[in-house]
């Protein structure tokens, strides 16, 4: 995604293990892009703000899947946003333990 106050351009991507690539699942400029990027904060999918990736990825047809000159920095980006999650997890599950499991797990117990 990249934004300033009158112009705006994002590009959706999506991924599942097993595929060879990443697609371009939506993408779009100004009003089109605002609602892409609305959309996804409010499914609490995380906006990465790039321009110069936005761009090569608006050169990529819409259900198209990303070039391999893509493949480094786009694998970065979703490994990062997996370790990222992974450690959001971890804090949930820690944080929802009660005091008493806890000193529990601590014991051993």
């Amino acid at each position: 995604m990249t934004t300033n106050d009158s112009y705006s351009t994002a590009v959706a991507l999506a991924y599942r293990e097993g595929q060879i690539a990443p697609k371009v699942i939506a993408k779009g400029r100004g009003l089109i892009a605002q609602e892409i990027i609305r959309r996804a904060k409010e499914a609490n999918i995380y906006v990465h703000e790039s321009s110069e990736l936005v761009a090569l990825l608006m050169q990529v047809n819409l259900d198209d899947r990303i070039p391999p000159q893509l493949y480094v920095a786009v694998a970065e980006l979703l490994a990062w946003l997996y370790r990222l999650e992974k450690a959001e997890t971890t804090l949930v599950t820690a944080n929802s333990l009660s005091s008493e499991t806890a000193q529990q797990t601590l014991e051993g117990n």
